[in-house]
């Protein structure tokens, strides 16, 4: 377990950021260090929560406080205090395709009201993400799987001034394109080839896209990202956040 446990100053870091810290109003929280880690554990190795080593504490207790954190957006909140000082000299989009595993169905309302869709590869969620210049994660928004990847884009750029966007061709859109144009940031994206007019693209700065690639090969090395096991979009984007949290601390 050493080997995916957090360091001394990646947890110096995220400390003052959780609740329940001495001083806090209301009761302190048991372990919060312990507790980080026996989510993070979860989440890397993809086990079951009723398969949470005791060494962590009671997996039943573990559960019910990640999903306190998640419902009141504790997750989100240390996410976005790490992620504070993005370089936004240009951001970079992107959406990836997660396999929702069938214990990842059966949650209230339905798998639509879940960010849950149906695909040629069966029950899927996408995770549509923002990163920046280097490759650090800014905002992301999970969407049914059939989804198209541009539905999530505006409000990943809602209220960020951003100098350029660099993007493949599927998000090749006049929507898209007049609303970078009024912001005056630059549209890095290929055109799609039934364009009836070439529109020209910085092919050097697109070469960077990979950036997000990276970032997806980053976060799926957390196999409980990679596959969904959570039933609620709620938990699944509380372990992206964790992850993203963990990753900006490296």
């Amino acid at each position: 377990m050493d080997r995916i446990v957090l360091r001394d100053d990646q947890w110096e870091r995220i400390a003052p950021l959780v609740p329940g810290k001495v001083g806090d109003p209301g009761r302190s929280g048991a372990n919060n260090r312990r507790f980080v880690e026996a989510v993070l554990w979860i989440a890397r190795v993809r086990a079951p929560w009723r398969d949470l080593p005791e060494g962590y504490g009671n997996w039943n207790s573990v559960f019910q406080r990640f999903r306190r954190w998640a419902k009141g957006g504790v997750f989100e909140k240390i996410f976005g205090a790490l992620s504070a000082d993005a370089d936004f000299e240009y951001v970079i989009v992107d959406g990836s395709i997660v396999r929702v595993h069938q214990h990842g169905t059966g949650a209230k309302w339905g798998p639509r009201k879940q960010a849950i869709g149906r695909s040629r590869g069966g029950l899927t969620t996408k995770i549509v993400a923002l990163v920046d210049a280097l490759g650090n994660l800014v905002r992301f928004v999970l969407l049914p799987g059939q989804r198209h990847d541009s539905v999530g884009v505006a409000p990943l750029l809602k209220d960020l001034d951003v100098a350029a966007l660099r993007a493949d061709k599927a998000f090749d859109g006049d929507a898209l394109r007049a609303d970078l144009n009024d912001r005056g940031a630059v549209a890095v994206i290929p055109p799609k080839s039934n364009r009836a007019t070439d529109i020209p693209c910085d092919f050097e700065m697109y070469k960077w896209r990979h950036l997000v690639e990276n970032f997806f090969c980053k976060i799926k090395g957390f196999r409980r990202i990679a596959t969904r096991y959570d039933k609620t979009d709620t938990s699944f984007a509380a372990m992206i956040h964790l992850v993203g949290s963990v990753l900006a601390t490296r």
